[in-house]
């Protein structure tokens, strides 16, 4: 007998159990996930811990920033069972990195590498997911680049782009000049300067390209990209490899080399022009760039030991103005290809042009955190719009203006190589609404909105004051839920997707349902299966809303009636509605709710009728459910 009994009671706790589970994810998906996890927790307490309960109280947890919990849950879930899903133990890394825990993550972070090969979480591109294309060429709508063809470029070559103060560097072959290149038939490059003027309506006018203010910069022969020292005392720039005489020098096999040259200011003239000292009349040096504390200069060359066909090296700039040994910077940067024009922005980010990494076409500019050493030196192509199937090449920024410039000679530019500014700004749009009651559509404040997006994870909550209004600042083209709750009233939520049109304000308002309305506890109608009185998932979730009520108005008690519908003998009808209307009690009573304040629990029937749907008179079934309810009905408040 002990033995049928205790089975009995093993049976009647997994039963409940499992209606707890049902019950919890109703609210999960409903984003309840406070209600959730009191009533998941419940089942683990009763005894049921499996996967599905463990990494749904993880996911709860997750979904509310809380990660020491969200550790707790995905751990206890794959402590006790095996083939849990990657997406599990990715957040379980997530949260472990939260709370400081980077051993434990470096550990998941090896089991999800070694389980899910692929992953382009793990490896930042999966070649058998995203075309590579696709993935450079895709528009990434969290930002908005704004890019402009300059008005004062010319039908000819113009591009390498440095800002200093509020002057631009250029290198142009605009020249009126006869002598020209044999390479494109232009005439030889020169260094421009101009002035950047103040903005108007957010947009930069710029003055008359000039020539640099230098006697001897400028030859007849090429001269480009430039870097200018913090004190903007010492300029770097490439010039053709020249003589005193300003006469191109060749090597053995006729061939004239770029070098880099040194030019210090003097009141405002740029003066004693000098070569530097690893320049070499049989290879090519050129395209200087400045570290941010100015001690390393970065440059451009194809001297033997590269490799490829031009390589990226650095030199220390040692404190009495010699200059060290000239490092390449590596096959992490350099390839077989070309490696060319270097800049190091103020975040200290590695920026650089190659043809040799993978990209859209001839050289595209990539970034590195070579200078930081953080993660990895891998480069990264900066994508569309900045890359094309063209050379894109001298990227510059300021990372204040989130600003700058680079050059390409993309077919829509007006000559061979362009200037073109752009701008980088996030994407950011507005959902806004008012909160009204909905029987009376006066504005409820003290509503606490939720804003949720498409993996239900809460990201921002607000609460709104006398006007009713709430407001979030938001992604563009996103999907996000809007749930919007206060005690004694039916959430309500709805939908937005956002589009890519930045600043645009999306509206949609909360209706909220009281569910106390003169003498009752208002909610949704419960139902029942055909002929039985055992309380579905779908009644418990609308009975929560009493649960709720009680639980805030201590002091309440109720009373509940149970009607049916006049379809079935009276006599039956009134025994099975009392089976209902207690059932209904003993539910809110396993809630933790005292049963003195529960006074009654009756069913009447068909005995209260609201239409006339009688025996013997036929109706339709909406006609019959409008009689099939149940009141709650306020003793004391």
């Amino acid at each position: 007998m002990k033995i049928k009994i205790l089975a009995l009671v093993i049976i009647l706790s997994s039963s409940f159990a499992f209606a707890q589970t049902k019950l919890a994810d109703k609210f999960f998906e409903n984003y309840g996930y406070v209600k959730a996890i009191e009533l998941y927790e419940k089942a683990v307490e009763k005894g049921k811990s499996d996967a599905h309960v463990l990494t749904r109280l993880g996911d709860a947890y997750y979904n509310n920033s809380n990660s020491e919990k969200a550790v707790y849950w995905y751990g206890k879930a794959l402590a006790e069972h095996k083939n849990i899903e990657a997406e599990y133990i990715y957040k379980y890394i997530q949260s472990l990195r939260s709370v400081g825990n980077y051993e434990e993550a470096d550990v998941w972070f090896k089991k999800l590498s070694e389980a899910q090969q692929g992953d382009s979480r793990l490896k930042g591109y999966d070649p058998d997911e995203t075309d590579l294309f696709d993935k450079l060429t895709s528009k990434n709508d969290d930002i908005i680049v704004s890019i402009e063809n300059l008005e004062f470029n010319s039908e000819n070559s113009d591009f390498g782009s440095y800002v200093h103060g509020n002057t631009l560097y250029i290198a142009s072959s605009r020249s009126d000049d006869n002598k020209v290149y044999s390479w494109n038939k232009e005439p030889f490059l020169d260094i421009y300067q101009i002035e950047i003027k103040d903005e108007d309506e957010g947009h930069q006018s710029y003055g008359s390209p000039a020539l640099i203010n230098a006697d001897d910069i400028n030859t007849d022969y090429h001269e480009a990209s430039i870097a200018i020292t913090n004190d903007g005392k010492t300029m770097y720039f490439t010039r053709d490899n020249t003589n005193k005489r300003n006469r191109l020098k060749y090597d053995k096999e006729g061939t004239t080399h770029l070098q880099i040259y040194k030019a210090t200011l003097v009141g405002e003239q740029w003066t004693d022009i000098k070569s530097l000292p690893f320049n070499d009349d049989y290879f090519s040096t050129g395209h200087p760039a400045l570290s941010r504390d100015n001690k390393t200069l970065y440059f451009v060359s194809d001297r033997e030991g590269g490799f490829g066909q031009t390589d990226i090296y650095s030199v220390e700039i040692n404190d009495d103005g010699t200059y060290g040994t000239p490092v390449n910077l590596g096959e992490d940067i350099n390839t077989e290809g070309r490696e060319m024009f270097p800049f190091i922005s103020k975040d200290n980010t590695f920026y650089f042009s190659s043809d040799g990494h993978l990209n859209l076409g001839l050289l595209d500019i990539f970034k590195s955190n070579i200078l930081t050493g953080e993660a990895t030196t891998d480069p990264v192509n900066i994508g569309a719009p900045f890359n094309s199937g063209y050379d894109d090449f001298a990227y510059f920024i300021d990372n204040d203006t989130e600003k700058g410039y680079f050059s390409s000679n993309r077919p829509e530019g007006k000559g061979g190589d362009d200037i073109y500014s752009f701008s980088i700004t996030e994407c950011n749009q507005q959902i806004t609404g008012v909160v009204r009651e909905a029987r009376t559509d006066i504005i409820l404040s003290d509503v606490t909105v939720q804003l949720i997006d498409e993996t239900g994870k809460i990201i921002e909550e607000t609460t709104t004051q006398e006007d009713g209004v709430y407001i979030f600042d938001v992604e563009c083209d996103q999907t996000y839920t809007i749930l919007g709750s206060k005690p004694d009233y039916k959430n309500d939520k709805g939908t937005v997707t956002t589009s890519n049109e930045n600043e645009k304000t999306n509206t949609l308002d909360l209706t909220l349902t009281p569910l106390l309305k003169d003498n009752q506890i208002v909610i949704n109608p419960i139902y029942f299966d055909f002929d039985k009185s055992n309380i579905r998932t779908d009644a418990e979730y609308e009975l929560e809303n009493i649960v709720d009520v009680l639980r805030k108005h201590s002091e309440m008690v109720i009373k509940i009636e149970s009607h049916t519908d006049s379809r079935g003998r009276d006599k039956y009808n009134m025994k099975l509605s009392d089976r209902r209307a207690k059932s209904t009690r003993d539910y809110i009573i396993s809630r933790g709710i005292d049963a003195s304040r529960i006074v009654s629990a009756i069913g009447y029937g068909e005995s209260q009728l609201l239409n006339e749907c009688s025996n013997g008179v036929k109706c339709s079934e909406e006609e019959h459910q409008l009689n099939r309810r149940s009141y709650f009905y306020i003793i004391n408040r």
